[in-house]
């Protein structure tokens, strides 16, 4: 998807700058939290919740019908903290991501990036994303485990947690996330471009 979106919206030499590469990147982060994202999360939150109950209602994975049955409704709870989440983090992502390519390859946009180079900023967009929409996934999770149901929207989700727990509690798990998604996106920005290049000899991709 954001190869797909960043080449509509390439300029007329084919550079993408980072403002461009942060709308390109939000589209992708948003049609990924509406395909793939939310429905899966839901499940994984539910079953995480469920097994932290003194009296789990779930038995393994394939109680995943049981969510499933609840219909749309059950299946895609918490869609718009989702979309908000994962738009904000893949736009964080791929504007720091293009910004530091651009940075790196200069004036000449044919310069080749070393893998490990491409791994360093790739840690580096990952940490700007959390610190940038923990706030979203905290309110994310909220809005998709077993207590959902005490929250009226996401937007009443995230001022009940600002009333009752005060602004840190947007902030839970930060350290623990940075360590998992600075590598999580180190990786994929890696395994991203080598496949690009990989493709780049088949068929044109930018």
């Amino acid at each position: 998807m954001f190869e797909f979106l960043s080449n509509h919206m390439r300029d007329a030499d084919g550079k993408l700058d980072s403002t461009r590469g942060l709308l390109a990147g939000l589209g992708a982060g948003v049609a990924e939290a509406v395909v793939v994202v939310c429905p899966m999360e839901t499940v994984k939150v539910k079953f995480i919740h469920d097994q932290c109950s003194p009296n789990p209602k779930y038995r393994g994975f394939f109680s995943v019908r049981e969510i499933v049955e609840q219909g749309l409704k059950g299946t895609y709870q918490g869609l718009t903290a989702t979309v908000l989440k994962q738009g904000s983090n893949q736009a964080i992502r791929f504007f720091v991501m293009t910004a530091l390519r651009n940075w790196y390859k200069g004036d000449n946009p044919d310069k080749q990036i070393n893998p490990l180079v491409t791994g360093v900023f790739g840690a580096l967009a990952g940490a700007a994303s959390v610190f940038g929409n923990t706030p979203l996934d905290v309110v994310k999770t909220r809005m998709q485990g077993l207590e959902a149901h005490k929250y009226k929207s996401t937007f009443n989700c995230a001022y009940q947690i600002m009333k009752y727990e005060g602004p840190l509690a947007f902030y839970k798990g930060t350290i623990p996330r940075l360590g998992r998604v600075c590598l999580d996106v180190a990786i994929v920005f890696i395994i991203y471009d080598e496949v690009v290049k990989a493709l780049n000899k088949v068929w044109k991709t930018d």
